[in-house]
C-alpha cells in the first residue's frame, strides 16, 4: 500500500485493486484542498481503475531506457515489476505537487546534490552518462521514453531568479541525456526548437545546452523559489487516458476544448492563443511527437486558476523519422496542417479574428528564420551537428512553406 502526498500533506492510500487495477481512498480527514487532481475531488467513495493507475499516478512513471533501468535495477527484490512498483521506486520525487510513500512512512525528500555546471561545462564520456543514470534514476518520477533525471544543484539557470535554501533537498533541474547512436544531436535539436518557442514569447522555462551537446538542462517550472511545488497535469490526465494512449485524440477536442475546460482563469483567451501557436510550432517545426502528455495545465492551487504550463519537448523528429506526421489528428487526420487548416483552426476553436492568426503565423516564421541563423552558426562552428542542422534547416522550410505561408 502506498500514501499519497499533495503539497507535502497526507491525503490517501493507494492499493492494488483485484487482478491488475488499483484503487485509491481520500483520508477521512482530507480537505478539498489536498485533491490529487482537478479531475479528482475528495469524496468519501474510492476511486478505483479495473487495469493499472490511475492516470494522474501514472502521469510521471519513467519510460523507455530509465524504466528498463531501474527494472533491471528492483525486479529482484520486488519480485514484480508494474507501475505500483515503478512508483513506489520514484515516488518521493515527483514533477507536481504529489508525492508518495509507504504507508508508515513520512516524506523526506533528499536528492543527491549533482552541480549543474559540471553537467553543463565538462566534456563527458559514458562513466559519467552511466553515472548520472544510475545515481538518480530512483529520484527522477518524470515521463518520457528518452532519459531524464531530476538532480539537485540549488539554483535557476537564470543567475538572477532565486537561490534555493540549502535546507531545501529535493530536485532543481530537468537533465535529458540521449544516445548519440539512436538520436544523434537530439540535445541541440531540442534546444533550437526551443528557441523558437521562446522567440514567440511562449512561457520557456531557462535551458541550457552542455558543451559537449549530450545533455540539456532545464529548470524546473513546477518549483517556487521557496522550494513548495505548483500542480502539474498533462493532457493524458485530463482526457482520463493512459500514458499508452497517448497518441488518441484530437488537437481540437482533446487538447483545446479539453483545455479551456479546466483553464478556469482570466487568462483563458491569451492562453487559448499561446496554445494556438504552440500548436502551430509543432506543425512548422515537424515535430510529430507532440502528444497528450507533451501539454499540460499548471496551477498554485487544486481548486484555484489552471494555466498553460510552459513549453517542453519540442523536437524536430522529422529528420530521425522522414515519414513521421503529427502525434493526434487535426481535422480528422495527422498529415502536417496546412496554413487554411491552421488558420480555420485559430479562427473557428479560438474565435480570433482572421488578422490576429494571420499575425500569430508570420511571428512563428519570424521567430525560426531568426533561429535558423542561430542553427548556421552553431554548424559552423561544431562540424558533428552539422547533418542534422542542415536536415532541420531544411525540415523547417518545408514546414513554413506549408503550414505558415499563404499561398
Amino acid at each position: 500500500m502506498i500514501k499519497v502526498w499533495t503539497d507535502a500533506a497526507e491525503a490517501g492510500l493507494l492499493d492494488r485493486f483485484e487482478a491488475r487495477g488499483s484503487t485509491f481512498l481520500y483520508l477521512p480527514e482530507s480537505l478539498p484542498a489536498r485533491a490529487v487532481s482537478v479531475t479528482m475531488p475528495v469524496r468519501l467513495p474510492s476511486w478505483d481503475v479495473r487495469f493499472g493507475l490511475p492516470p494522474i499516478f501514472e502521469m510521471n512513471l519513467p519510460e523507455g531506457a530509465l524504466r528498463e533501468r531501474l527494472r533491471l535495477a528492483f525486479a529482484k527484490a520486488t519480485g514484480t515489476f508494474d507501475e505500483f512498483d515503478l512508483l513506489g521506486i520514484v515516488g518521493r520525487s515527483q514533477v507536481g505537487r504529489i508525492r508518495y510513500t509507504g504507508q508508515k512512512e513520512q516524506l523526506q525528500e533528499d536528492v543527491p546534490f549533482q552541480s549543474v555546471d559540471e553537467i553543463l561545462s565538462r566534456r563527458r564520456d559514458g562513466d559519467l552518462f552511466r553515472y548520472l543514470l544510475d545515481t538518480f534514476a530512483s529520484f527522477s518520477g518524470i515521463s518520457g521514453v528518452q532519459p531524464k533525471i531530476l538532480v539537485r544543484d540549488g539554483g535557476s539557470l537564470s543567475k538572477t531568479t532565486y537561490r534555493l535554501s540549502d535546507s531545501y533537498r529535493g530536485a532543481t533541474h530537468i537533465v535529458k541525456l540521449w544516445e548519440q547512436n539512436e538520436y544523434p544531436q537530439l540535445a541541440a535539436n531540442e534546444y533550437f526548437c526551443l528557441r523558437v518557442a521562446e522567440k514567440c514569447g511562449l512561457d520557456v522555462p531557462p535551458f541550457r545546452l552542455a558543451e559537449d551537446a549530450l545533455a540539456l538542462v532545464i529548470d524546473r517550472f513546477d518549483l517556487r523559489p521557496d522550494g513548495t511545488y505548483r500542480g502539474f497535469e498533462d493532457f493524458c490526465v485530463l482526457n482520463a487516458r493512459r500514458t499508452d494512449e497517448k497518441y488518441r485524440g484530437s488537437y481540437e477536442t482533446s487538447v483545446i476544448k479539453r483545455f479551456a475546460e479546466f483553464a478556469n482563469s482570466s487568462h483563458v483567451a491569451a492562453d487559448l492563443e499561446r496554445l494556438f501557436t504552440l500548436i502551430a510550432i509543432n506543425c512548422a517545426l515537424r515535430n510529430g511527437d507532440a502528444h497528450l502528455k507533451n501539454f499540460g495545465i499548471v496551477y498554485e492551487d487544486v481548486r484555484g486558476e489552471a494555466r498553460l504550463a510552459p513549453v517542453y519537448d519540442l523536437v524536430t523528429t522529422s529528420v530521425y523519422l522522414p515519414n513521421d506526421s503529427m502525434a493526434l489528428t487535426l481535422n480528422g487526420k495527422t498529415k502536417w496542417a496546412t496554413v487554411k487548416e491552421l488558420q480555420r483552426l485559430g479562427e473557428t476553436r479560438l474565435g480570433g479574428a482572421p488578422a490576429r492568426v494571420k499575425a500569430i503565423l508570420e511571428q512563428i516564421e519570424t521567430a525560426i528564420a531568426a533561429t535558423s541563423r542561430e542553427v548556421r552558426a552553431y554548424c559552423k562552428e561544431h562540424p558533428e551537428f552539422d547533418d542534422i542542422g542542415i536536415r532541420m534547416l531544411q525540415q523547417w522550410e518545408q514546414g513554413a512553406a506549408s503550414s505558415l505561408r499563404a499561398a
